[in-house]
């Protein structure tokens, strides 16, 4: 356990010290997302607004609210936590960090909260599915 533990903290380093490298030749664009560090190849393929979206498919429950939500099967919280398997709270959770980027945008209808993607995010989140 403890060659293991050693030989874990000399691959972090190791892999530290790449990426400042790469960061300092300006290769790759760092990208900052609710307390986590991504990393784009940076050549602007990515804009802003991709970056979000790529990192909010990272997630296997955000691609599947974003895909019920996009096939017009569930579109509140009651009906995407039914179709997905999680409790209201986790879809409430996942929704408010998707409002929170902006690929999520709610209305209200009556005591419903409906969810739909914002379409400024729709061809994105469409392509990148």
């Amino acid at each position: 356990p403890l060659y293991s533990s050693a030989a874990s903290d000399v691959y972090k380093r190791q892999v530290k010290y790449h990426i400042q490298i790469l960061e300092t030749q300006k290769k790759i664009d760092v990208y900052k997302d609710s307390g986590k560090i991504r990393y784009f190849q940076n050549n602007s393929m990515y804009g802003e607004r991709e970056k979000k979206v790529l990192v909010a498919s990272q997630s296997i429950t955000n691609q599947r609210i974003i895909s019920e939500i996009l096939n017009g099967k569930c579109n509140t919280n009651l009906d995407l936590a039914r179709e997905i398997g999680v409790s209201r709270g986790t879809i409430s959770w996942y929704m408010k960090n998707l409002k929170e980027i902006g690929l999520i945008k709610e209305a209200k209808r009556g005591r419903n909260i409906i969810y739909k993607i914002n379409i400024s995010y729709k061809n994105l989140v469409e392509r990148y599915r």
